[in-house]
């Protein structure tokens, strides 16, 4: 039976992806999105389906909310992606990260609870602060800096009381679940200053301009193609029972792939991606190092014991496949 579902961050890189393959599943889609940082062109292909609406509105406006809920005519499902995300927004818009990613998480919630909706929240691995304890998994101690020092953890600490927020509700009878993607990458990745390395990477050799890299690339992450982290947002939230048998209320899966890469290697895979394309035939970018920004985590790993043993998933998509095939939609 299809169920009515209202994406928040709709039209975002992780939210367009998420609302096409609810779409393909046979669901009712609104996409909710203020586009700060989302954009029309990402989902102009999805206009037409009859099952598909659009809303361009701010999450924390709760009149808003409402309205999304009438024009569906009911809500089976919330998936709240909406946030403001990229680093650089963390240090420069720290009053903004905060507010629109706690106030936001905060009213889907409530909506929820009013419709008995099921509710997935998009985290991060940031809510675990400077994650000193690796691989990052449930249990391992969430901690964060001096404030003084930099408002990195804008983001994070707002990703943490999310995260609060969400199992209190589960606590008082809501059904929830907790998704913490991981550095996920591909086609329609914001690849401007306030992006997202992979596609900046790429930019930089589609333009020809000088590639960044900070603190010597020596900081690790854990890069997952787009298609793995869609699938592991579609368990979480249409799965009744885990593979295991239990409920999945309350549970926080991390999605993200265990392949871990230096920033300098992932440099080094994009340069080799590039130059196997035969029909490629511009210089690379020069490579240039910088400090980079304050707070930047050192290693960004994730143990996915849970989201496979209960939500039967894994990431499929290696590093040199993805880059391939995100290469190949850039060009």
């Amino acid at each position: 039976m299809p169920l009515k579902i209202l994406v928040t961050g709709g039209a975002g890189f992780l939210g367009t992806s998420l609302c096409e393959a609810l779409l393909d599943e046979g669901h009712e889609v609104l996409a909710l999105d203020s586009l700060f940082r989302g954009s029309l062109a990402n989902i102009e292909h999805l206009m037409p389906h009859p099952a598909f609406q659009f809303q361009n509105d701010d999450v924390r406006n709760v009149e808003a909310l409402d309205a999304c809920v009438e024009s569906l005519g009911g809500l089976d499902l919330v998936y709240h992606l909406a946030a403001i995300n990229g680093t650089k927004w963390f240090h420069e818009a720290a009053h903004s990260v905060i507010d629109v990613n706690i106030n936001g998480t905060l009213r889907t919630l409530e909506l929820a609870m009013a419709n008995d909706a099921r509710y997935v929240l998009a985290s991060s691995p940031e809510a675990f602060g400077d994650a000193e304890v690796q691989p990052i998994q449930n249990g391992n101690p969430m901690q964060f800096s001096d404030p003084q020092q930099h408002q990195r953890h804008s983001y994070g600490a707002s990703k943490y009381l999310d995260e609060v927020a969400a199992q209190h509700a589960a606590r008082e009878g809501l059904d929830v679940r907790i998704v913490r993607p991981f550095n996920a990458y591909g086609p329609r990745l914001n690849g401007g200053d306030y992006g997202q390395v992979v596609a900046m990477f790429f930019n930089a050799v589609l333009s020809s301009s000088p590639l960044q890299i900070h603190n010597q690339g020596s900081q690790t992450r854990s890069f997952t193609y787009i298609d793995d982290i869609t699938s592991g947002f579609l368990k979480a939230g249409l799965m009744d029972l885990s593979v295991s048998g239990g409920t999945l209320s309350g549970m926080a899966f991390n999605i993200g792939s265990t392949e871990e890469v230096s920033i300098l290697e992932l440099q080094k895979r994009i340069f080799e991606t590039v130059q196997a394309d035969a029909s490629w035939n511009q210089p690379l970018p020069t490579v240039e190092f910088s400090e980079g920004y304050h707070g930047d985590a050192v290693r960004r790993w994730p143990d996915t014991t849970l989201a496979e043993a209960h939500l039967g998933w894994r990431a499929r998509t290696d590093l040199a496949n993805g880059l391939s095939l995100t290469w190949v939609a850039l060009r």
